[in-house]
């Protein structure tokens, strides 16, 4: 943190009554005033932990926090309290106890200041000191697990995301949008490494990066094979860049050429050719080499599918199997005769219950004929027996009617009708 860094300040910041307080030191104790204390340490440890999100670090000490909320030429007197507060309470830790809480070797890749700052603190320590270092580094807890996520979510969205291992200056150029420095993403990646989710270590005196993959639980140490991945895939980046260099330098001479037939220096224009061509031939060279490297790794692709597969098949197989483990032909022929003998019960009882329906049927049907044969006996006996009853005329009953005057045609409906019910009787 740099006294010039621009740090959003609280309104409170210009009153000066205010401020005059809590740039005064802590009481010894908190019992002699709690609600000062409490006020005082509230506002202090919200402007630290805002002034670190501002620089995009997640480091603190106590000598850049005093350059940093200088306030007329007064220095805030109670920001080491606040430090051993936020430490005691787990929210603040030193660099060296973060690192160290790390396994697989952060000494080998760390910070260059966690291998001497600690050494004044432990000094102090034994001492019996309780002042805090004005250079003692200490990381903010809620803020190193804030960027670890950020630098895992920038990995997983980007170009990268296929590659498992990283070179750390991949990484950095990466994450320089959330990273301020080196220092920041050492420690995100200590935090990602204590979440099992990132494995650090060197190669050939390079830093290297594993990311875990999605569907891994866990991180695992970087083996010959992925080391051999990630040579062809740096090779592959090498070759791409001389191409593209050997392809810029080809144009420029091309046109160092023309210019140069321009001016009527045809040698000159002739030379530029010639290196043109060169160019050209170890590009060609070039590009056979980098198709070769992709072809390789193409085909490491298609293995690992491949094993993913049959990965697939022999766990399918261990299930099945497992499923099927008291499972046997004779047991199955058992079950399938059982079911073969409950459906015929099942049979029998259907026909048992239809066979019945149909005789309450025919019971119901020859009821329905006695009681026919009992209403035809209870009706009365007619005077005149039916055969002796005249026939129904065919004719049309209107020419029976006596024939109308022709004059009368007026002749009211009514008295035709009564003629046609005399006739009918």
């Amino acid at each position: 943190m740099s006294s010039s860094t621009e740090v959003t300040l609280p309104p409170e910041w210009n009153d000066d009554e205010r401020m005059n307080f809590l740039f005064s030191d802590f009481k010894e104790t908190r019992d002699v005033n709690t609600t000062d204390w409490d006020s005082k340490m509230e506002f202090w440890t919200g402007l630290v932990l805002q002034s670190c999100r501002d620089r995009r670090s997640v480091c603190v000490n106590l000598q850049d926090l005093n350059k940093t909320f200088r306030r007329k030429e007064r220095l805030p007197l109670g920001l080491a309290t606040v430090i051993q507060s936020l430490a005691r309470c787990g929210k603040l830790q030193r660099e060296s106890e973060f690192a160290a809480n790390v396994d697989c070797g952060w000494l080998s890749w760390g910070v260059g200041l966690l291998l001497v700052k600690p050494l004044k603190w432990t000094f102090s320590s034994l001492l019996g000191s309780n002042r805090v270092p004005l250079e003692e580094s200490y990381v903010v807890i809620e803020l190193v697990k804030e960027k670890a996520a950020e630098v895992l979510r920038i990995y997983r969205r980007s170009e990268f995301a296929s590659r498992s291992i990283l070179s750390f200056q991949e990484l950095c150029t990466l994450t320089s949008s959330v990273c301020a420095d080196e220092s920041t993403l050492c420690m995100a990646l200590l935090q990602l490494q204590r979440d099992k989710q990132v494995m650090v270590s060197l190669h050939e005196g390079e830093k290297i990066v594993k990311f875990c993959q999605p569907g891994q639980g866990r991180i695992s140490t970087v083996n010959d094979v992925e080391i051999g991945i990630y040579q062809l895939q740096r090779s592959e980046k090498l070759l791409e860049a001389r191409l593209e260099k050997l392809s810029l330098e080809a144009d420029n001479s091309k046109e160092e050429a023309r210019v140069l037939l321009q001016e009527g220096k045809k040698a000159q224009a002739l030379r530029c050719l010639r290196a043109r061509k060169r160019g050209e031939k170890r590009a060609d060279g070039l590009f056979g080499q980098l198709e070769s490297i992709r072809g390789i790794l193409d085909r490491i692709a298609q293995s690992q599918t491949d094993e993913m597969v049959l990965q697939a098949y022999q766990a399918g197989v261990a299930s099945l199997r497992f499923s099927l483990k008291d499972v046997t032909v004779e047991h199955a022929e058992s079950l399938v005769d059982q079911i073969q003998e409950l459906c015929d019960k099942q049979d029998e009882v259907n026909q048992t219950i239809c066979g019945a329906v149909t005789s309450a049927d025919e019971d119901v049907d020859e009821l329905e004929e006695e009681l026919k044969l009992l209403l035809d006996e209870s009706m009365p006996n007619p005077e005149v027996p039916p055969e002796h009853l005249p026939n129904i005329p065919c004719d049309d009953l209107l020419d029976l009617l006596p024939a109308i005057p022709h004059g009368d045609l007026n002749v009211s409906t009514k008295h035709l009708e009564e003629q046609l019910e005399q006739l009918t009787l």
